[in-house]
């Protein structure tokens, strides 16, 4: 379906329907300049694992509904960033469904094995340990909530920058069928189908299906397949149990396959020997590789999960949550875009988890807490080429993590307007890794990526007897003070350390970069932070202007960074290949503030607003090679300044035989300059950008109909989300640097339909 045909029809549609509400409809009432009765609707979170209003709860934490998602169509998390001050979340370089997400400056961007997130991604109340397959679209939820700063004393796994929950609705106790269609440019057609039903008064089972397929953005002009497509395939069932009014057992699974194309960079250096140009859409690539060990790209997670919670008295409630998770990915990245094989990585990527949180909580009239033991044991495995300069430099890494957790928190009222809460996390982390680097003549593949017949160079690395082992121990506290000023006026003081575990680079090379084994075992150390905050969430008019308001001051040391170094493989002088090194750079100081408000003007007309604004800097980095060089470094994925306004007016329209409200709303988003890397690259580093995104919804009064027109990036903005910077090796063919990109103008229709 062509762009402008779908547009142009839509609009006819919805100024068709807007006509005829304007001549059955009576004259309008004069404008009203202060705000009705109508209050902002409260949204419902468990921040501190217990139900509290977003304005009660001393917390910094942003939360979406079903309903906001729906309305405003939106498609996974990487979007929700745009309406959470300094917070940044995007699909990983090279990847469709790999997460790169930062809060606050906190974050992780390479999702090889051996790193912890710096932000925790939470399926209800189970943490997953990887971010394959976390940027998920977002279906069957019931809200998704974004808490910035360290968690760590109300959550099974401690993270160090911050939390995205997502937060499945429970089944409804009458048959539920629901229904949701998207049909949009690039071919897009999406189908969620919903459905639940009760066996009997107690038992309930319930299923979702979905399946997310869209044309690509632009072209692989090495083989004619489209790149940045989407093709996805999910499902989740659960069934549910309620004997009495105390017990309640939910046993739930889900899966989700990811077919799409390899999501392939575009080049952004010319390249001599071939004589190939820079394509004029950023969208397109020439890259020819599209396959790990004969399979074309692909990633499949799965998991189960049983979740037992007990109402032992009035005010005491036990949670059970037992978790496993796994996850396989075929990830072939052609780090040279070029149609040869100049510089390629086929990679595998496996992940597997088991988990187990008993929990506490505790509602008395005064006191409130929760208290819990936390074990997660995971797996991550990867293997991969590197095909470079005539050569196959194969890695293998695998890593075991062991990890358990006591943890505590408390708030206690001590008169009605000042209350207290402290809390505390005792963490142990055990990591074990082994790591094999080997160097095969030829660009055709080791024997580990399916080429039997490779000749061995040399074994760089083979740390595979038990040498790479490290515990890491921290005591974590968190203490805040609440004072409810009025009552719609509640202001807190928190101050919190967070802590994230040690490990090994999963890309060691001993003899390129002349590591002992001796240092090499001491791997990289743990992060910590130490925030404090000031926040004042104010209600005016009754409710119908709400303001969060929070000020953030953290120090951050023993910054774990990433890297690659160019390294000489033959010993000619030359360096003709990369090894990874990761090290504790030093220090960083980074403040900042946030403001969301949410403003009902008149009954028909809100507005909703953010800002972020960030200073972060390194007062210490040492680089990979012992020299000091913090004047040369910035945080990457952290721009200094976040906004973004959406205002929404509603008026009634009856349509289809239905009565019910037709929703004009519009949004502008702009983000700062971003660095792509601690250090500037002209090329890849983003300059300012704003976005602007609109929707026209009509809702039914009975809540049964939904149709949308929505428009994303309605101006065509092209703008870097990640990128790969090899500009270093001898030859121009093989010096490149890539980029992707954030997706261009879309414009689709939704239609959810309640049986």
């Amino acid at each position: 379906m062509k762009r402008t045909t779908l547009s142009i029809a839509l609009a006819a549609l919805f100024a068709s329907a807007h006509v005829q509400a304007q001549q059955a409809a009576p004259a309008a009432a004069p404008a009203k300049t202060e705000a009705t009765d109508e209050k902002v609707e409260k949204i419902v979170v468990t921040a501190r694992r217990r139900e509290e209003t977003i304005q009660d709860v001393p917390v910094s934490v942003t939360a979406f509904t079903a309903d906001n998602l729906s309305k405003s169509g939106t498609p996974d998390i990487s979007a929700l960033a745009l309406s959470v001050p300094n917070t940044t979340l995007t699909a990983s370089r090279g990847t469709n469904s790999t997460l790169t997400s930062f809060i606050r400056g906190v974050g992780q961007q390479d999702p090889v094995a051996g790193f912890e997130a710096g932000v925790g991604i939470y399926l209800d109340d189970i943490y997953l340990a990887r971010p394959q397959g976390a940027l998920a679209d977002i279906y069957d939820v019931e809200r998704v909530e974004v808490l910035r700063g360290p968690q760590g004393t109300l959550y099974g796994r401690n993270t160090i920058g911050g939390a995205v929950k997502y937060v499945t609705r429970k089944l409804s106790a009458k048959s539920d069928f629901r229904a949701r269609l998207t049909v949009g440019e690039f071919s897009q057609r999406d189908l969620v189908l919903v459905g639940s039903v009760p066996l009997s008064d107690t038992f309930r089972v319930g299923a979702t299906l979905a399946r997310f397929d869209r044309g690509g953005f632009g072209t692989n002009f090495a083989n004619g397949e489209d790149n940045y497509n989407k093709d996805v395939k999910a499902g989740r069932v659960s069934a549910e149990w309620t004997p009495n009014a105390k017990l309640f057992v939910r046993i739930a699974g889900d899966t989700t396959t990811d077919d799409s194309n390899p999501k392939h960079g575009h080049r952004l250096t010319p390249e001599a020997t071939s004589g190939f140009q820079v394509r004029a859409n950023e969208y397109d690539s020439d890259a020819n590789l599209t396959s790990v060990l004969g399979r074309k790209q692909q990633v499949k997670a799965s998991g189960g999960s049983a979740l037992v919670e007990y109402q032992v008295t009035d005010t005491l409630t036990f949670k059970s949550v037992t978790a496993s998770r796994n996850d396989t990915s075929y990830a072939p990245i052609d780090f040279d875009a070029l149609n040869k094989v100049s510089f390629d990585v086929p990679a595998l990527y496996k992940n597997k988890q088991k988990s187990q949180e008993f929990q506490f909580t505790y509602t008395g009239r005064s006191v409130q807490g929760v208290a819990g033991l936390y074990y997660l044991k995971a797996n991550a495995y990867n293997k991969f080429d590197v095909r470079l300069l005539g050569t196959s430099t194969f890695t293998e890494d695998d890593v075991d993590t062991k990890a358990w957790a006591v943890f505590a928190d408390a708030s206690i009222d001590i008169t009605p307007a000042f209350a207290v809460s402290v809390g505390g996390r005792y963490t142990v982390d055990e990591r074990k890794a082994k790591v094999l680097r080997q160097i095969y003549l030829g660009t055709a593949g080791s024997p580990g990526m399916g080429n039997p017949s490779a000749v061995l160079f040399r074994t760089d690395t083979n740390l595979t007897n038990g040498e790479l082992q490290r515990e890491d121990k921290k005591f974590t506290p968190r203490l805040s003070f609440s004072v409810k000023a009025s009552d719609t006026q509640n202001f807190y003081a928190s101050v919190g350390k967070g802590f994230k575990g040690g490990s090994f680079d999963p890309r060691l090379n001993l003899v390129g970069t002349r590591l002992t084994v001796a240092q090499a075992q001491k791997g990289f150390a743990p992060e910590n932070i130490t925030t404090f905050e000031l926040g004042l969430k104010s209600s005016y008019g009754g409710g119908a202007l709400l303001t969060n308001i929070a000020a953030f001051s953290s120090d951050y040391r023993d910054v774990q960074v990433p890297g690659s170094v160019a390294i000489d493989t033959n010993g000619d002088g030359v360096d003709d290949s990369f090894a990874g090194v990761t090290t504790n750079a030093g220090r960083a100081k980074l403040k900042g503030f946030e403001v969301e408000a949410v403003a009902r003007i008149t009954d028909a007309f809100s507005i909703t607003a953010m800002g972020g604004y960030i200073d972060a800097d390194y007062t210490l980095f040492i680089g990979a090679g012992g020299a000091n060089v913090t004047s040369q470094r910035d945080f990457q994925n952290t721009p200094r300044t976040t906004t973004n306004v959406k205002a929404t007016y509603e008026w009634p329209l009856s349509m289809l035989g239905r009565t019910g409200k037709l929703a004009f709303s519009a949004s502008a988003a702009r983000r700062a300059d971003t660095q792509q890397f601690e250090f500037a690259v002209p090329l890849l580093d983003q300059k300012a950008f704003s976005l602007y995104d609109a929707s026209l919804v009509w809702s039914a009064s009975n809540n049964k109909l939904r149709i949308g027109l929505h428009g994303k990036n309605l101006t065509d903005e092209r703008y870097k989300i990640a990128g790969y910077n090899f500009p270093t090796l001898p030859s121009v063919a093989d010096s490149s640097v890539l980029a992707f990109y954030g997706n261009p103008r879309q414009v689709f229709v939704t239609v959810d339909y309640r049986f």
